[in-house]
């Protein structure tokens, strides 16, 4: 080992910065001058890493208002060390106008910047130059004593005796690196080819089709999908989105006033997924008056409780009342608080029994049923979980129009303060979100349950949507899709139950999900070595 302390940090997208600022914040008062080595591994630029690149799509938006978005601490921020401000990106945004900040990016990505309002939804590359910016200040506000080195490659290997020196094997070099201490940031990955996803790829080369995998939808080759031909899409959600976009503005069509007018060079997508609906639109308004006293049921001593039980925890039965709890309370709370007139008991009475009722039972049933008159005021989990549950129509015509209804109906209500209690839902799966990451693994269903009401597209990607689908360029599946290779027709098809008996053909399949983030999936060779050996696991 050198006489140097030496720190490795692995990954350096957003979290491997936020590392790099803290040690930034907390190095002058721990260390004054000490000497240290700080290596900084990924194959892509530091600031964004891969996500946040820059050589990406201005088509493609982050999925949060400029506004809410800043990478650095202040008083609300629960930490050790000192508090360093810094600004959100909108207020950096303002910085780069006044000419206070000169961020390194091309002259397209500084015309978005100059034009960049707090409630806009930013282009990717525009967040991957505030994050290059973050790095840089944080890298230079580092003690003098301690030496950056950037590595623009992949780590294969991290060995060596656990509490005892490290060596980090990184790709393309023979030598590696030493290292007291191994910060892993790795943030998004591959993940291993599923035996579906391998089959069907197998179908496809066999038939001469085109089979997209799971995979970050930037990084898709989507050049094999032509135009005017059907394609099938499965899966609803951002990914979705991001493939909608580059399939149609992408290609050279346009939305003008509500109407998309399209370049030709467009395929058809017929899509659908579990629930057959589109994650919800992003809540349009802002939260006013008092706000939902969380946690509430589901909090810290709930969550220790959780990790003392003996053997593993069963998400539906352990986990998921807890969740449903701690939402209704929210709800109901925000409910009697500010729209008093929908209700027809007291408060106080309310809440005290709903504290002392069992999630699902009669007895809560029975209390919501007394205390909110109109059924579309409750919360009815289910029902948002699984919208065309039962739901049939004669033919696919009527499911376009049903399901543009919908969509419709969403986007009216996401943006109408008068249903606030939505937004206070959202407060609630925050906080149990908070909670729940401490348990581990629970299971993909909670972070895809989470995403569809608590992070869907902006609503004007929404909108595009619904003209996408007024111009025949996205079709509806609906729910339960199911997929299936047909060797003697050499095609894909898709079926769905809410349209019983209609079959969709198609020379092409589009899974329109991310990677299996799993280690369990994982396709990086440094978190399977460490899977394999015992060093990294996966709590449950």
């Amino acid at each position: 080992m050198s006489a140097r302390p030496s720190l490795v940090v692995i990954g350096c997208g957003p979290r491997g910065t936020g590392v790099i600022e803290r040690i930034a914040a907390n190095a002058g008062e721990l260390y004054g001058d000490t000497p240290l080595d700080l290596h900084v591994v990924d194959p892509h630029p530091p600031g964004g890493g891969r996500i946040w690149r820059p050589d990406q799509s201005p088509l493609l938006w982050m999925n949060s208002m400029a506004e809410d978005v800043t990478m650095f601490t202040d008083e609300t921020v629960e930490l050790a060390g000192p508090v360093v401000a810094g600004p959100a990106l909108d207020a950096w945004a303002d910085d780069v106008r006044a000419g206070r900040v000169t961020p390194d990016a091309d002259p397209a990505v500084l015309a978005e910047i100059h034009g960049l309002t707090g409630s806009d939804f930013p282009t990717r590359r525009l967040q991957s130059a505030y994050l290059r910016w973050t790095y840089e200040r944080a890298r230079a506000a580092l003690p003098p004593g301690v030496t950056v080195h950037e590595h623009r490659t992949t780590a294969l290997a991290v060995t060596g005796p656990r509490g005892g020196p490290q060596r980090v094997r990184l790709q393309g070099r023979p030598v590696p690196l030493l290292a007291d201490l191994v910060v892993l940031t790795v943030g998004h990955l591959d993940a291993e080819e599923e035996p579906e996803q391998a089959g069907l790829g197998d179908f496809a080369r066999r038939h001469g089709l085109v089979h997209l995998p799971p995979d970050f939808t930037a990084d898709s080759d989507l050049g094999a999908l032509r135009p005017g031909e059907p394609v099938i899409v499965r899966g609803f959600g951002l990914a979705f989105v991001d493939l909608m976009v580059l399939l149609t503005e992408g290609r050279g069509g346009r939305h003008e006033d509500g109407v998309y007018l399209p370049s030709g060079r467009e395929p058809v997508l017929y899509v659908g997924s579990r629930r057959g609906v589109p994650y919800h639109a992003k809540i349009g308004y802002a939260w006013t008056g008092e706000r939902p006293p969380l946690p509430r049921h589901l909090g810290p001593d709930w969550t220790e409780a959780a990790l003392r039980s003996a053997g593993p925890l069963d998400f539906r039965r352990d986990v998921w009342p807890a969740v449903v709890k701690e939402l209704g309370h929210a709800h109901y709370h925000r409910l009697f608080t500010a729209h008093p007139e929908r209700t027809a008991l007291a408060h106080e009475v309310f809440a005290d029994k709903y504290a002392a009722a069992d999630p699902g039972s009669p007895e809560l049933a029975a209390l919501v049923a007394e205390a909110v008159p109109d059924p579309a005021d409750r919360l009815d989990l289910d029902a948002l979980d699984r919208p065309l549950d039962g739901v049939r129509h004669p033919s696919p015509d009527a499911l376009q129009e049903a399901l543009r209804a919908y969509i419709t109906d969403d986007l009216a209500r996401r943006h109408d303060p008068g249903h606030s209690e939505d937004l206070a839902v959202f407060l609630g799966l925050l906080s149990a979100y908070a909670q729940l990451v401490r348990l581990g693994d629970i299971g993909g269903w909670w972070h895809g349950f989470f995403s569809y009401l608590a992070s869907g597209p902006p609503g004007p990607r929404l909108h595009q949507l619904l003209a996408l689908s007024r111009a025949g360029v996205v079709r509806f599946l609906g729910a339960d899709l199911m997929v299936e290779a047909d060797e003697e027709r050499g095609l894909f098809r898709a079926r769905s139950a809410t349209v019983p008996g209609a079959v969709t053909e198609a020379r092409a399949l589009v899974e329109a999900r991310l990677p299996d983030p799993s280690l369990r999936h994982t396709a990086s060779p440094l978190l399977r070595a460490l899977r394999d050996e015992g060093a990294a696991v996966t709590g449950s």
